[in-house]
């Protein structure tokens, strides 16, 4: 058994005058600011290991030559 797009209309007007439509759109915008800062995080992340695997070469090379 689908949920139809006549089903899913009934939900969608339930929510509506559940909340109203300015407490709808204020969690959209939270949702979408918490997904940039998730976004920011895991790139930040992605680009951290590079760094700190460049200090440890550094590292190694000023141990080798002593």
């Amino acid at each position: 058994m689908a949920i139809g797009p006549m089903q899913l209309l009934i939900v969608l007007l339930i929510v509506i005058l559940l909340f109203g439509t300015k407490r709808i759109a204020s969690l959209g915008s939270d949702l979408g600011g918490a997904l940039k800062g998730f976004k920011k995080a895991v790139k930040d992340d992605d680009e951290q290991p590079s760094a700190v695997q460049e200090k440890v070469s550094a590292d190694e090379t000023k141990e080798e030559t002593k």
